[in-house]
């Protein structure tokens, strides 16, 4: 069922998409910066959604929402406030929450503020929003700023500037962009993800390439203090393949978020490919208890 519910500011349209049995228990998935809902692969949704009522949606400036931001500038915040508006807007009072990239650190946003509104979290491709320092196993401390940073791959593709050469052009850009952010320990199955962009253009209307959350504010997004209070059971995914936040990121979010544990989906990168969505899947039913741990 698809249905449009208003954002946190009021005038802008968030398409929303449920999935599932209406009375299963909420499950709201949070897209990474720039990237639609239908990001999130029909197939891994779909396995969700033997056990959940399933809800993702497009960010503000993606796919079918509101496109407000070249005449409309919103901080970083707004989006964060924006998955509330989702679950006020289709009248649900608590979910389960699932964020990837920057999804993750909306996800912590809103577990840090609105903690009542959350059964469990899972965060994924994500960093901490905590100045709290990293504790290696041999109990030294690293300080958040000397973490590892985004891989030079990755940075080398973001600096180049995005022109319009015509749909086919987009999508090849676009499958160039996952080769670098799937990371190199599963084969790139490049006709996935040429399928995936085409259907993700379908959905939007239009093959604009979005530039709005890069843009937006990003002030005020830390949450240290909220994050080590956090009661809300939590379930951190270390993919080992990550290009833009590599472990000790995920280890370093699991120690900075209180009640959260660690798992990790070998050959996991920035990207969700069909090797990595069984696994995945079952991480998170096993978190939500929609499935007993090792089933």
């Amino acid at each position: 069922m698809q249905q449009f519910v208003e954002a946190s500011t009021p005038g802008i349209r968030l398409w929303t998409e449920q999935r599932g049995p209406a009375d299963a228990p909420p499950l709201l998935l949070v897209m990474g910066a720039q990237a639609a809902g239908v990001g999130w692969p029909d197939p891994l949704v779909d396995a969700l959604a033997a056990h959940h009522r399933v809800i993702r949606y497009d960010h503000r400036d993606t796919g079918r929402s509101s496109w407000p931001f070249e005449e409309q500038p919103y901080r970083i915040a707004d989006l964060a406030a924006d998955v509330i508006a989702v679950l006020d807007g289709l009248g649900i009072e608590r979910a389960h929450l699932a964020g990837l990239s920057l999804g993750g650190m909306l996800a912590q946003m809103a577990l840090a503020d609105h903690p009542d509104r959350w059964i469990s979290a899972t965060l994924m491709g994500t960093n901490a929003l905590s100045i709290t320092p990293y504790t290696r196993p041999d109990g030294s401390t690293v300080p958040v700023d000397e973490l590892p940073g985004i891989a030079p791959e990755v940075l080398e593709m973001w600096a180049r500037p995005v022109e319009d050469h015509g749909r086919e052009a987009e999508v090849e850009r676009r499958i160039a962009h996952w080769r670098v952010l799937a990371g190199d320990q599963l084969p790139f199955d490049e006709d996935y993800f040429r399928a995936f962009e085409h259907r993700v253009i379908e959905h939007t209307g239009h093959y604009r390439a979005g530039t709005a959350h890069g843009s937006a504010e990003h002030e005020g997004m830390l949450r240290t203090d909220e994050l080590a209070k956090n009661r809300v059971p939590t379930l951190v995914v270390a993919a080992l393949a990550e290009p833009i936040f590599p472990p000790p990121h995920p280890q370093h979010l699991a120690q900075a978020v209180g009640n959260a544990r660690l798992i990790e989906i070998p050959g996991m990168g920035h990207a969700l490919p069909p090797a990595v969505h069984a696994p995945l899947t079952a991480a998170i039913l096993a978190h939500t208890g929609a499935i007993p741990p090792g089933e």
